[in-house]
């Protein structure tokens, strides 16, 4: 049986777009999901708290969360003083991003494309020097909301950049939806051709309602990880437009209905995503959490 790997990034990436919410109700969101049977969640990000106040009680979230067994937890980071927060936290999988664009890096990160490379370098250094490992994400890997299309060549480089400094990871995000088939082939295929044992995930967000068909093309090449988000919570803060992230509950449904194994229990995510409701307070776009779980047609 094909087996896929889900990192849930709800309690990070769906909650930084939403108005600030107490502590415990993050820590019991977090509880929830790790009850699931996801196999991976990304849990906090280490950022400065005028940039996103949303992210500013890391420290106390992670402190009292329940840290399940077999559930590997990461962290993302902006900088070296975010990374040596994430280490000092106990956290041994660390994220860190770079946007394709330099337009939407200087939005992001107050700095070009080219900046952050350099310091992502040194950042694998530190991580490396900690022993934990290094993830870097991609953004708008898929095309920009203030450049427009981004050339394939132009992830490929950056993809080969990062792991020439030592990534261990590399992540793909679409920033604001603007993935389609076409251009997760054009993007995918030549790095996975260029480095077919790089560990490579993808992160979709359902702008345009083409999530699950990029996830079902990016299968066919390969890959098996994703980033995914209980009710389809998320955005980014920097991007327009950028509405929510695939709903993990939708992806379980749709490739459990194909015979793929996740290790997620639908009943759980869809118990968690009623409660994401009941935090964030408001309706939340999945389509399985308004509809309830469905057998598989005989």
């Amino acid at each position: 049986m094909t087996t896929v790997s889900i990192r849930e990034v709800g309690p990070r990436d769906g909650l930084q777009n939403e108005d600030p919410v107490p502590t415990e109700a993050k820590v019991r969101l977090l509880d929830a999901l790790s009850g699931t049977g996801v196999r991976r969640i990304e849990a906090v990000s280490f950022v400065h708290p005028k940039a996103i106040p949303q992210m500013a009680d890391a420290d106390e979230v992670w402190a009292a969360a329940r840290k399940a067994p077999g559930v590997r937890y990461s962290a993302l980071v902006p900088n070296s003083r975010g990374a040596q927060r994430a280490l000092d936290a106990g956290f041994g999988e660390i994220e860190v991003v770079v946007s394709a664009s330099d337009t939407h890096n200087r939005r992001n990160l107050n700095r070009s494309t080219e900046e952050s490379l350099t310091d992502v370098a040194e950042l694998i250094g530190l991580l490396h020097g900690a022993g934990a490992t290094a993830e870097v994400i991609i953004a708008t890997s898929f095309g920009c909301p203030y450049e427009g299309d981004v050339p394939p060549s132009r992830v490929a480089g950056i993809v080969d950049r990062v792991l020439a400094a030592g990534a261990d990871r590399v992540a793909f995000g679409d920033t604001t939806g603007m993935a389609t088939p076409r251009r997760v082939r054009d993007v995918v295929a030549p790095v996975r051709a260029a480095h077919p044992e790089l560990p490579l995930l993808l992160h979709f967000h359902n702008t345009r309602g083409t999530a699950l068909a990029n996830i079902l093309t990016a299968l066919e090449l390969g890959v098996t990880e994703f980033d995914a988000s209980v009710g389809g919570l998320g955005g980014c803060p920097y991007a327009p437009g950028a509405s929510g992230n695939v709903a993990t509950e939708e992806v379980v449904y749709m490739l459990g209905d194909m015979g793929i194994d996740t290790g997620v229990d639908l009943d759980a995510m869809i118990g968690a995503a009623k409660l994401a409701e009941e935090i964030v307070g408001r309706t939340l776009p999945s389509g399985v959490l308004r509809a309830g779980p469905r057998t598989r047609p005989s």
